[in-house]
């Protein structure tokens, strides 16, 4: 999809967290490539140095970079003051950071072989990240775009919360969080103070190899560009009356016939 000729997002300003890799990565350089400006958080801050250095040499929006745990609700807060002290406003808010706590905290699964085996920290260390990260930025930009009267916090639910999981349990129940409760929950205050907030929650997307075994309608996984496309329209001028809702950007996964 094609934004750049009406120079929409021109000087607009955008939060993402999880900057530093996946579709986080992929909407900061699409945004800025189409004029806007991004701070972009992430826990592995000599990454995402990078990442930002990457953005600032193309030489079009401007990207600033900032250490954030999204557990930390303190470093959401300073991220989001970030955001508005250098540009003097935010936009929109991408839920990006998030993942599979079994995955992420490489939990062997010969040894804990059943959702009551896994320590429960591990558990705690996925509801932390993928739900009260996000609500964590829903509380902390909202105080901003209720002054500023706009903005569009957009959130990362998956296919997962409506699937399940019956090994990481912890996934689905807080992408499920977010779908919705969360998302409507925002929006419902948002309607007073000019701010929308919508949920993607994508199918298997190509940020890793393995998604690609995940079975769609199409047959195949999504790239992570066709994620972004999606938060682009939402955040264009022809997207403003989607509020409040989940949109499954999954290739039809959902549909697929059970049994």
């Amino acid at each position: 999809m094609e934004f750049a000729e009406n120079k929409e997002f021109l000087g607009k300003v955008a939060v993402v967290s999880g900057g530093a890799s996946g579709m986080s990565l992929c909407f900061a350089r699409e945004w800025t490539r189409l004029g806007g400006n991004i701070v972009m958080s992430d826990v592995n801050l000599p990454a995402l140095n990078k990442c930002v250095d990457e953005i600032n040499t193309a030489g079009h929006g401007k990207a600033v970079g900032t250490e954030c745990d999204v557990r930390d609700y303190g470093q959401v807060v300073a991220t989001c003051k970030l955001a508005y002290d250098t540009f003097g406003r935010i936009d929109v808010v991408c839920n990006f950071a998030g993942g599979y706590a079994p995955r992420m905290l490489k939990v062997d699964s010969q040894k804990y072989t059943e959702f009551p085996d896994v320590p429960i920290e591990v558990f705690d260390w996925g509801l932390d990240v993928n739900l009260k990260g996000q609500f964590y930025f829903c509380h902390a930009a909202t105080k901003y775009m209720r002054e500023q009267n706009s903005g569009l916090i957009v959130n990362i639910g998956s296919i997962t919360g409506v699937e399940g999981d019956r090994y990481g349990m912890e996934y689905p129940t807080a992408k499920a969080g977010v779908m919705y409760g969360l998302t409507k929950s925002v929006a419902q205050f948002g309607s007073s103070h000019g701010i929308r907030c919508v949920c993607i929650a994508p199918g298997p997307v190509l940020t890793r190899p393995e998604m690609a075994n995940m079975k769609t309608l199409l047959h195949r996984a999504a790239e992570p560009q066709e994620i972004i496309d999606l938060i682009l329209f939402i955040a264009s001028e022809k997207g403003q009356f989607i509020n409040g809702d989940t949109i499954l950007c999954d290739g039809g996964r959902a549909a697929m016939p059970r049994g």
